[in-house]
Parts: C-alpha cells; structure tokens; sequence
C-alpha cells in the first residue's frame, strides 16, 4: 500500500494532493467493498449531487475515478489512497444514522411501462420522490443521507422535468439498464431487470419447391410480453428488440419469406449477412451454398495494348483466383461457393480503385499518350495490378550552341539501331510528378532517368523555360547554362565569360566610372551597388535593388542613369526624386510626366511619372525605346494580373531597375512578378514558376528553395541596416504583455464569439470575401485595445493605456522621448486625456495634420514635448523623428513591414541612442496570434533572400486561424 500512495503523490500536483488531505479530514472517505488486488471506495464532497466513485487498482499502481475531472489523478483519487492506507475511512452508518435509500417501482398503465421513484426512510416511512432529483438538489431538499449515483442521475434525465411516470419506448431499454443493480419492484413484487435486449431469431429452411424459406420467430426465453416494448424473460425484466420488424407486442411473429433457388447468392450473400449484425440466424437447410470466410474482394483488371493507348476495364471479384464478380448489389458466382460479403472491404477497394486510378467497376477506359504514361505509372503503384510492358531506360543528350539551347531524350535499339525519343517537357513532367514511365513519340513507353534528372533536371527545366520559340536563351539565362555544362563537363557557351563577375558573388565587378556631375559623398556599400548597377547596365541586364529602407537606393540608382530615362514611383514621391536628381546629378535634365495635358519630353535625361500615369499611357510610355527604366516602391507591380504590372512589362528598355525594400511580401509569385520586369524569362512562365518553384518550396522543399535563390543571386543586391552602418546604434524589440480586466474579457470573448460566426460566413463566399472578413476581424482587435472603440460600449480607461501610460511615465522620467502608433486615430483620441491628466506633454501627427514639418521640429527640439501621438499611416514614411528612442506599437499588425517601417523613423541615421521598439500585446487575444503570423510571413522572404525579410498580406485559412 505505501508503494501505491507513493505513486499517487507522485503523479498527482501538490494543490490537488492538499485537497486529498482535507477531504480526508473531513471524513468523507467511506469504503464500498475491497479484496487484494482492487478498493472502491466514494468521496463524499459537498458542492457535489453525486458523491464519486473512485476505483484503486492495487497491484497495478493504477486508479480511475467518475468525476471527469481535468486533472489525473484528482482529489478524490488522492484522498481515497490517504485514507485506505491511514484507515481514515467515514464509519459505516448504523441504526437511524444510515441514509435513506432510493427504490425503483414499475407497473403497467394503459400497456405502457410506468416508473415511480420511492425514498425508504431508515424507519421505513416511504416518501414519493416527484420531483426531479436535480431540482431537489439545488433547493437543499434530498431526505438526510440519500446520496444519488450517476445512475439515478441519468434516470433522472431520461424522465425529463418535470418527471414522466410514463416511459418512452425507445428509453426503456436505457432505463432498465440505469437501475440494474438497483433495488426494483415490478407491480409490488421484487424483480430483477436487465438492459440486454430481447431479440427475435431467423431460421432457413427448406422449401418443397427446392427453394428456401426464411422464418422469424420470438426469442424462446421469453415468458410474457407484459407492456409495449417489455417482456419477463427467465424472471427478468427486459426491453424487446428489433421493434420495428416485430411490433412492441411480437403481434408480427413468426414473418416468412420464400425464396427460389435461383436466388440463394442474394439470400447467401446479403439477406442473411444483414440479418446477423442484429439478431441470431440458424440454418437448418443442407442445401444452401457454402459460404467461405476466405475469399477477400479485390480490383480485377483486364488490359490491352495498341500503341500510345491502353485499354483498361476494372471489376471488383471475390477470391484469387475469382470465384465470384460483383455487378451492383448482385454477386454472381463462378462456382459452388459464394463469398460471404465485406462491404467495408468493398467500400475500402473502390475507393482505393476511385482516389488512385479514378477508375469505377465494369466501365471500359481508354488512355491515350500522355495521359497512357501518366495512368501506366499508377497502375504499376496499385496493389494487385498487371506489369505494364516497358522498353529501355532514355539517354539524355544536350544541344547547345552560342545562343541556343535543347535537350533530347531517347533509346538505341541494339539490335535494329532504331532510335526512339520521348518529349522532353513530357518526360520533365513526367519526372515532376513522380511517375516513373514517359511515353515515346511512335508508341510505347520507357522509364525515367530518374538518377539524371535528380541531378540535372531542375536546370534543364529552368533552361527550357527560359528559351523562346526559337529555342534562343537569353542573356539573364546564361549563367544557369554554364552552371549545367560546368556540371557535366561540357564547354561553356561563349557569351558567359563577360558574366563572370556575377557568378563570383560580385567580387570582381570591375568599379563604374562616376559621373562627372554626381556630387555626393557615397558610403562604401553605396560603391558597391552602383558598380553592381553599372555591370548590369552595360550587359543590358536587369536587377532588383532590395537594401533596407535608409540606405540610399535612389542615390545609387541616380548614379548609374543614362541615356534617355523613365522613373515610375508613388505620386507621394515624385518632387522628391526631382529634388534628389538636382541634389546630386544638377545637370541631368528631369521631366515631370503627369497631371492634365502631361507631353513627354523628348530632351529630358530622367522622366518622372506615376503608376497611374503608367497605366493610363501605357501606349504611349511603352512605345519610346528607354535605355533604362527605374520602378521605384516596386513591389506596386507585386500582382501580376493587374494592370499596372502588365503596363510595367509591356515597357522596353534595355536595362531595368526594381526599387524595393520588401520584394516578397506575402507570396512567392510577387518576386516572380518584380523579377519578371527586371529580367523577363529568368524564373520562366508564371504558371511554370509556380509548379517548379513556389509549390514544391509551400509544400517544405527545401531543395526548390535553394536553386530559387541561386538563380536569382546574380540579379538581387539586398544590404541590411544592421549590416551596412555600424555607427548606427542597435534597435531591440520587446513585447509589452497586457492582461485585460474582468469586465474588459467579457466584452473580448463577447466580440469574438459573434465574429468568429460572421468571418467564417464570409469566408464561405468569393471575391472580396477576405477583405470583408478583414473588417469584421477589426473589431475584435479593436476590443483587444480598449472597450470604448467597440460599438455601443463606454469606457475611460484599458488595461493597455494603463500599461502604456506606465511606461511613458517611466521613460519620460529616465529622459527618454518616444513614439506612440496606432492605427486608429480614434485611439489616440482615448489616450490624449491620461497624457494631460498625468502632466506628459505632447504633439500629434495624423492625417489631419497641416504642417507636419511644425510638428517634427517641436518634438526635435531638446525642450520640445517627450511624446508624440502618430497614426500608423501617416507617419509610416517620409519622417526622421530621431530624437526619439522609444516607440511604442498600441496594436500589431499581421505586416511586420509596416511595423519596421514606424521603427525606422526613430532607428535611422542620425539616432545617437539605442532604440526600443515595443509591441503593445493583449494577452490571450488575436493579438497574440498576430505575432505568431507574422513571423510566418517573415519566413516567405527567407526562402527566396536568404535573409530575414517583411511580409504581409493574409489568406482565409490564416485569418481562421487568428480565432482558434
């Protein structure tokens, strides 16, 4: 016993165990029976109806207990493990101490089974239990000492409130089962009851006319059917079964039906299996075929071969060989013996047959080409299939030239010197998919390479794409060329050598001669792009400048312009080029293309135009032959099916530039999208990007990851801050965890009860639904920040202001100016009162804002206002706030981009202190799953940067799963 307790203790938690010791105290241990091996003991425990049931499992050092409870093991288990080994039981009751006791009486009214619940007093006074014991629960009334079981507790439902006298027929079996150990009358006299059914029996037998005849008769047993549903069977009460075929009274007994000989597969195979899943059958009969157990269902295929097709036809037999088809419902059999049915093994083989070969039984198919290697290849995987016939394993060979590019695949007879060859988009496809077999162009089929194509495929495939009709490769796919003929050893093609310095990782780009009116002063890694820039340039490639925000794009961009000129960027940005360009190039001609009655300047170097203007002119804009062509914010063509991303590519220069912090923001086929602007052909078509490439790498291959970024390393120069300025003071992200009031919870789960109904409503529609669940997802991130932004609700104060204003009054204090953000200005409306009240001073900055450069300069000032109130999107961009050094973020969004960029309006250069970015979090909300999602989203740029990137954007199943 002490080894036992010890394993109890040890398994249970110290709260629960000191519950175990006080109930123990309490004396409200009593002991129900006990041998060597098992103790049943019950715990008596106050706020509980039903006083539990624990049951020690000696020998086994284990236990179970009926309270459901969440922890195991619970009290009442600890408790009765102190108490068998302490002997601390409750003292059995005596005399008039011993509790009253509930009896079961049934009678028959009006044919029905009546029930009445009696309570027997220890001096044998009897009390009529009419209420339901739930209801004498909760209003303290149950007699002294009756403590109910979980039986009388599920009686007590059954007969429903208030209690029915009369039972149900389909509860009586329940009933009868519940109060089995019970103590029972039936009309005044002690009766045993049981909850096993009365079931009716079948027996075949012999027919005159050398058929069958099946008969069902009452169950032998029974005595006397004593009310609807109820028989006494060997002095017990039972309910009857099969009530539906027999009547509750048996009145339909005996049932006879007569079958020919003819139909005894129907009879063997599914009349008399139905009937033995619910009541006993016997066979009298001799003459009835056998039955095997043996015989398990399969697909039976029959086959034929003419060239590219294959003819396939499927049945569904019993046996191997066959002693039986299956045509339908009907089982025909081939002999004297008849299978005994398996529907569930039937059901499993058909849709085995339905999910790998989309085949159905009895239905003859043809494949042909293709589409005949493809289903060659399953059937070879299908258990049970025929081999299907192949020829010799294909030799890939290349064919490459100074500027094109193929591939053949194909087998030599040894014999007849025949060649035979094999598509080689269908033998990539082929491979992609996981087949094994590839048609050949004159009929038949041959295996894979397969140890070649794991090897070379992806490049080949890469390289086909990238060709066009012509099979011309261009320039931008030179590098992936030479990689192939590195790796098997074949001479490179000529036009690569002038490449060389993009596949050495930059290393030896030779240095750009500056222009002469450039006047700035560059950083090294400034040097360093407009010489990657200029390489580019020369060799008439495109590139993707992705370093962080801050570190000078447009300066290495306006570097490396000439000639004739096009910069398309944001409207918010266009006089800001014009100022740059005059800044450091003052002797390029620049030309604003844009508003009412716009004329291109011919003479202009640089002209300036907007993504609308873009795709409002983008005939004429795509009709003039630009040496370079500048898209600044780029990830604006991230879409390519929007117009403005067709207008882009539709642009002809000779050289193009994509400006862009955050090239992959939510999904691959952005970078796709920006890539094919720069450098139409290098990651192939859309649709082929997104078999090769994006699919494998969402579906964890890492591999398709790893030649993602290979190929396009050449053509995307990416710096990060932290890597690039080292005079640059570090930036630390924290979270501020903010538990919400008891009130603010109520209104939380209130809110997000109600949409979590509307957004999965929403999200069962189309087209604009993700957007629309967007907006109702908004409330509920609003309730998670304070009461007062939710409709219909008023409140001063959140337990997320108060943490706020908690710490602005401790790095005001410490000397610190900081930043607040949100989203909402109608929040910041809510926390401009607890500023004022707690004497912080302040500026705003919003979209109302006038004069923002009034505002920046009060908040520069060494005496200026320690915090400033902004709205995330008007000062996400465009301001250098450096002297503040902390920012606080009141609500995260599932765009960490945006995020960083508030950050950097305090972490750029110029910041002279350490930076601390804090996220605002509700703890136990969808802001927590906010965080989670967006280092999700932060991993897309992983994969195809290398680097730790933003990302945004949400998909239905994300915004889902923001609720669960």
């Amino acid at each position: 016993m002490e080894s036992f307790v010890a394993a109890v203790r040890k398994a249970a938690l110290p709260a629960i165990w000191s519950q175990g010791v006080k109930l123990v105290r309490e004396k409200s241990v009593s002991l129900v029976s006990k041998s060597e091996s098992e103790a049943t003991l019950r715990v008596r425990v106050p706020s509980l109806a039903v006083a539990p049931t624990v049951t020690l499992y000696l020998e086994d050092e284990e236990w179970s207990c009926d309270c459901d409870a969440k922890t195991d093991p619970c009290a009442h288990v600890t408790a009765s493990a102190i108490a068998l080994s302490q002997g601390e039981l409750a003292a059995a009751p005596s005399g008039a101490d011993k509790p009253a006791r509930l009896v079961y009486r049934f009678a028959v009214r009006d044919r029905r089974l009546v029930l009445g619940r009696v309570v027997v007093h220890p001096d044998g006074r009897e009390e009529k239990l009419g209420a339901t014991l739930g209801s004498e629960v909760a209003r303290g009334r149950l007699p002294g000492g009756l403590t109910p079981t979980h039986e009388d507790v599920l009686v007590d439902r059954i007969l429903g409130s208030p209690a029915r006298e009369a039972i149900a027929l389909g509860r009586i079996r329940d009933v009868l089962e519940a109060v089995a150990s019970a103590e029972v009358t039936f009309e005044g006299q002690p009766i045993k009851v049981s909850g096993e059914l009365l079931v009716p029996r079948a027996v075949v037998e012999d027919a005159p006319n050398g058929g069958f005849i099946l008969r069902i008769v009452r169950d032998p047993s029974i005595e006397k059917v004593v009310a609807l549903g109820v028989a006494l069977a060997g002095g017990t009460l039972r309910a009857l079964g099969e009530t539906n075929t027999t009547g509750e009274w048996l009145e339909k007994l005996p049932l006879e039906r007569r079958f020919e000989k003819s139909a005894q597969t129907e009879l063997v195979t599914r009349i008399l299996p139905d009937l033995e899943k619910t009541i006993p059958v016997d066979i009298v009969t001799s003459r009835l075929a056998k039955r095997t157990q043996h015989a398990r269902p399969r697909i039976a295929f029959d086959l034929s071969h003419h060239g590219h097709a294959l003819s396939v036809l499927p049945t569904l037999v019993y046996g191997d060989p066959p002693i039986a088809r299956v045509d339908g419902d009907e089982v025909i059999s081939f002999g004297k013996e008849v299978p005994v049915r398996r529907i569930d093994a039937e059901k499993a083989a058909l849709l085995r047959l339905r999910e790998e070969l989309n085949l159905v039984p009895g239905r003859r198919v043809h494949f042909d080409g293709h589409e005949a290697a493809r289903f060659a290849a399953r059937l070879r995987a299908f258990e049970g299939a025929p081999e299907v016939a192949a020829s010799a394993t294909l030799v890939p060979r290349l064919i490459a030239t100074a500027d094109t590019f193929d591939v053949v695949f194909e087998e030599v007879d040894e014999e007849t010197g025949e060649v035979r060859r094999a598509d080689p988009q269908g033998v990539l496809r082929a491979w992609r998919d996981g087949l094994d077999l590839v048609p050949l162009d004159d009929g038949g089929w041959a295996p894979l390479p397969a140890d070649w194509l794991a090897k070379f495929g992806d490049r080949v495939a890469d390289l086909l794409a990238a060709r066009n009709e012509e099979k011309k490769l261009p320039t931008v796919a030179l590098p992936e060329l030479g990689a192939l003929c590195a790796a098997l050893d074949a001479p490179p093609p000529p036009a690569l050598a002038g490449l060389a310095p993009l596949l050495e990782g930059f290393e030896r780009i030779p240095p750009a001669v500056l222009p002469s009116d450039l006047k700035a002063t560059l950083r090294d890694y400034q040097r360093a792009g407009i010489d990657w820039l200029a390489f580019l340039r020369d060799a008439n490639l495109g590139g993707i400048l992705a370093d962080d925000m801050g570190l000078g794009k447009t300066l290495q961009t306006i570097a490396t312009l000439e000639g004739r000129c096009l910069v398309v960027c944001p409207r918010s940005v266009v006089y800001n080029w014009e100022a740059e360009i005059a800044r450091f190039r003052p002797s390029l001609k620049t030309s604003i293309f844009h508003g009412a009655g716009r004329e291109l300047d011919e003479s202009a170097g640089v002209t300036l135009t907007t993504y609308a203007v873009l795709r409002l002119d983008q005939e004429r804009l795509s009709a003039v032959a630009w040496d370079t062509v500048v898209l600044d914010e780029a990830q604006a063509i991230k879409n390519p099916t929007s117009q403005t991303a067709r207008a882009a590519f539709a642009l002809s220069a000779k050289h193009r530039v994509a400006l862009s912090g955050t090239p992959v923001e939510n999904r691959l086929d952005e970078l796709w999208s920006i890539m094919h602007f720069a450098n139409p052909g290098l990651l192939g078509g859309r649709s082929d990007f997104q078999d090769r490439i994006a699919g494998p790498i969402s579906s964890g291959d890492a591999s398709a990851g790893t030649r993602l970024r290979a190929k396009i390393r050449p053509f995307v120069l990416r710096r990060l801050k932290k890597d690039v300025l080292r005079e640059l003071p570090p930036r630390t992200d924290a979270v501020l965890h903010v538990a919400l009031e008891e009130n603010e919870r109520a209104i939380y789960d209130a809110v997000r009860a109600a949409t979590k109904k509307e957004i999965a409503a929403r999200l069962a529609g189309s087209g604009s639904s993700v957007m629309a669940a967007l907006e109702a997802l908004l409330r509920l991130r609003q309730a998670a920040c304070h009461p007062a932004l939710v409709p219909g609700q008023q409140a001063e104060s959140s337990s997320k202001v108060e943490r706020l204003l908690e710490a602005l009054e401790e790095a005001v204090a410490d000397g610190h100016k900081a930043l607040v953000f949100s989203q909402w200005t109608s929040l910041l409306d809510l926390v401009e009162p607890h500023l004022q009240n707690a004497s912080i001073g302040f500026t705003r900055l919003d979209g109302s804002t006038k004069d923002r450069a009034a505002v920046v300069a009060e908040l520069e000032k060494p005496n200026g206002p320690p915090v400033m109130l902004i709205s995330l999107k008007a000062g996400g961009t465009g301001l250098n706030l450096v002297a503040a050094d902390h920012v606080f973020l009141l609500d995260p969004w599932w765009n960490p981009a945006v995020e960083d960029q508030a950050a950097d309006r305090a972490h750029r250069i110029g910041q002279e202190r350490p930076v601390i970015l804090y996220r605002m979090v509700a703890r136990d909300t969808v802001e927590e799953r906010i965080l989670a999602l967006q280092e999700k989203k932060r991993a897309i740029a992983d994969v195809a940067l290398g680097d730790a990137d933003h990302a945004g954007g949400i998909t239905k199943e994300e915004l889902l799963a923001l609720l669960d």
